[in-house]
């Protein structure tokens, strides 16, 4: 636990920032409800629930206005790649957006939820109001805007009005119900399992924040919640005055009290970063038009398509990602891909492996299905937005760096170990990095083939230049049928991989992370090393557990920094 704490200190700085931020609001705002003058009379009818709707609302307009950012993926490539504040462990927590943006919106679902039934019962404690059964104080405050130069106070006028009434024609019941379908359709299309049954799913229905944040603008307009003017405040003592409520008419020291909605306020909250993702948008429109030139395509094992193209100033670092999309497959839909090509390369390439429906039609747009293509002119085109900046980026600011692969999660890692063999053609080039790890998982064999080219590249040259001990990678195979286990045993002996045709032998069943952690710390007792993993969600909590086993809790000790592909 102490080794966690320290290495994830910021993040836990900055989660109970956020949090705190949350409960100040929430509690400033629920004692000014239950204690300022002017809502005294609002909450004789609606008592302490007024606060509670109040509260929610600004914790609700806090984070609505954070949602969005996390998600601008330009302005967090620019404070990545631009803002000196910006370096070492702050950089990390820009790899954690997804995270922030997933707590955020938890937020907002506990605060709306919050919302919703603290304003149901306050339109049950205004119908109430209305009732025979209320007399005295209470009656005399709902009978409030009956007569003329009076303004009303309750927004139920008669006891024959429903609360559905209510919520189905006025624009604070309209948009409230508007932005709670939207929220529920965002937040259960968001779960794990919807996301791989049907990230299209996901997609179109996380579009309905344009619903949401429409909504959330001219939520307040209606004016529901009323308290006493300022005006009417010093003529009308309510400390005085709520005990002679009978001579309200007739008493010049208490003349009727008059009442106003407040002022809408939620757009003042969300106009800002509503803008700036609005010009996300636009940015992602102006590279839409811009031409993207498919100069090769190659069919890999294992249901792998590789995509080379070309675009105009495009400029790149190892490590980023694009998001594609094929307008003749749909003309909404992008998804995000790593890039596999290196800065050096007069090409950027994506690797695409077909699981789900997008990707089974590009493969099949583009012949990787077995079809031949008509010819060049025959390809559909291709639109690209990016590059942005993700967590392997960094992985040249640690003197040691540990990269993790499993299955077509090795994609990331080849435009990283493309740019170290380009590095290696430049001798006088002064690194921090000084060793990488590379382990590599996967379980079907074929699918080393279109990668151990380029293993075979860079350990022929890393050789040649006498830094044969900067790369150390390690190949586990995972699954393998019986005449590839007797064709493995009868080459064994061989200098070169049966399967890779490496010097390094693979290995057959899956690693001992205990094992691999141990020796890696043993050999750099004192230095901060950079783990970057990309994979499936079970084996990456295994690598963060061991990183968090194998950190020392002496700040002079070895400390594994774990990162995460996520986009």
């Amino acid at each position: 636990m102490g080794c966690w704490i320290l290495n994830e200190n910021l993040s836990i700085i900055l989660a109970l920032s956020w949090l705190g931020v949350n409960f100040y609001l929430f509690i400033d705002t629920f004692y000014w409800y239950e204690e300022d003058e002017s809502f005294l009379y609002t909450r004789v009818i609606l008592g302490s629930t007024l606060a509670w709707a109040r509260a929610s609302a600004v914790c609700l307009n806090f984070n609505c206005m954070l949602i969005l950012l996390p998600i601008s993926r330009n302005l967090i490539s620019f404070m990545r790649g631009t803002s000196i504040c910006f370096r070492g462990p702050w950089r990390r927590q820009l790899d954690k957006n997804l995270k922030f943006h997933k707590l955020v919106a938890y937020g907002i679902a506990i605060n709306a939820t919050i919302h919703i039934v603290a304003h149901l019962c306050n339109l049950e404690r205004y119908h109430w109001a209305q009732s025979a059964e209320a007399d005295g104080f209470l009656a005399a405050l709902s009978k409030l805007g009956d007569t003329p130069n009076e303004t009303y106070l309750n927004p139920i006028r008669t006891f024959h009005t429903s609360t559905i009434t209510e919520t189905l024609t006025t624009i604070s019941g309209i948009s409230g119900l508007l932005i709670s379908l939207a929220l529920t359709l965002i937040m259960t299309s968001s779960t794990e399992f919807i996301r791989q049954m049907s990230y299209e799913l996901f997609w179109y229905t996380h579009h309905v924040f344009i619903i949401f944040f429409i909504s959330l603008a001219v939520h307040g307009a209606g004016r529901i919640v009323r308290g006493q003017t300022p005006e009417s405040l010093s003529r009308h003592n309510v400390t005085f005055c709520r005990d002679h409520h009978a001579e309200w008419h007739t008493a010049v020291r208490c003349p009727a009290p008059q009442f106003s909605g407040k002022e809408p306020s939620a757009w003042k909250w969300v106009l800002g970063p509503v803008v700036l993702y609005a010009c996300e948008r636009i940015i992602r429109c102006w590279r839409f038009q811009q031409e993207v030139v498919i100069t090769k395509v190659v069919s890999h094992p294992s249901g792998v398509l590789e995509l080379r193209m070309k675009k105009r100033n495009f400029k790149m670092v190892p490590g980023q990602y694009i998001l594609l999309q094929c307008p003749s497959i749909s003309s909404l839909e992008w998804h995000p891909f790593t890039l596999t090509s290196a800065p050096q390369e007069d090409f950027f390439s994506v690797h695409v492996r077909a699981a789900g429906d997008w990707t089974e039609a590009l493969c099949k747009a583009f012949g990787a299905d077995g079809q031949p293509l008509q010819g060049p002119r025959s390809l559909p085109r291709m639109a690209v937005d990016g590059p942005f900046g993700a967590a392997l980026t960094d992985v040249f600011h640690y003197p040691v760096s540990l990269c993790i692969a499993a299955g077509i999660g090795v994609t990331p890692f080849a435009s990283l170990l493309k740019s170290i063999w380009y590095k290696c053609c430049e001798p006088q080039t002064q690194l921090k990095l000084s060793k990488v790890y590379f382990y590599w998982i996967c379980r079907d064999p074929r699918a080393f083939e279109w990668f151990a080219d380029l293993l075979l590249s860079l350990e022929t040259r890393t050789r040649e230049q006498g830094k044969a001990h900067f790369l150390s990678y390690h190949i586990f195979l995972t699954g393998w049928d019986e005449n590839q286990a007797f064709h493995i045993a009868l080459h064994w002996d061989e200098n070169t991989d049966v399967i890779t045709g490496l010097k390094q032998k693979t290995f057959y069943g899956r690693p001992n992370w205990n094992n691999e952690f141990r020796q890696v710390a043993y050999s750099h007792s004192s230095s901060d090393i950079g783990v970057f993993f990309c994979g499936p969600k079970a084996l990456s909590k295994i690598i963060q557990r061991m990183c968090r086993l194998y950190s020392s809790a002496d700040p002079r000790g070895v400390h594994f920094y774990y990162n995460k592909e996520s986009f």
